[in-house]
């Protein structure tokens, strides 16, 4: 599967920065919202069996590199209405609701980021999950 929203360029500076254990492996399009439709339980559902490390690709993401700074390990929590990534300090990193429309970004301790897109709530324009096998 081709990415609708990494260009080659970026696959080249993410597969640097992948861990170990998976770099040089092949990247496999598990879940993206133009194929799989805009459901969390469907990106649940298709990367339940997944245990392997994943990247999760969101369009307005393009400006903010999130790098854990230590302070603590609250990197993903999620549920049937949402999907949160990093916290601490009041807010989420990342937070994104149940069909993966509205998305809301804070600053956070665990990736000490300001917010990753132009105004504090946004309209998510598509996702991918990719995954190394």
């Amino acid at each position: 599967h081709h990415s609708a929203l990494l260009e080659d360029a970026h696959i080249e500076k993410l597969a640097q920065r992948l861990p170990a254990r998976v770099q040089g492996y092949p990247w496999r399009l598990v879940y993206s919202t133009l194929e799989h439709g805009t459901s969390l339980k469907t990106l649940y559902r298709k990367t339940s069996s997944i245990d392997s490390p994943v990247l999760l690709v969101i369009k307005d993401m393009d400006n903010q590199v999130f790098k854990w700074t230590g302070e603590n390990s609250y990197f993903i929590n999620g549920d049937a209405t949402s999907l949160q990534l990093g916290g601490g300090g009041g807010g989420f990193g990342l937070w994104l609701d149940a069909d993966l429309y509205h998305g809301r970004s804070n600053p956070c301790d665990t990736f000490n980021n300001e917010t990753i897109s132009k105004k504090e709530d946004f309209i998510v324009q598509d996702v991918e999950v990719w995954t190394f096998e």
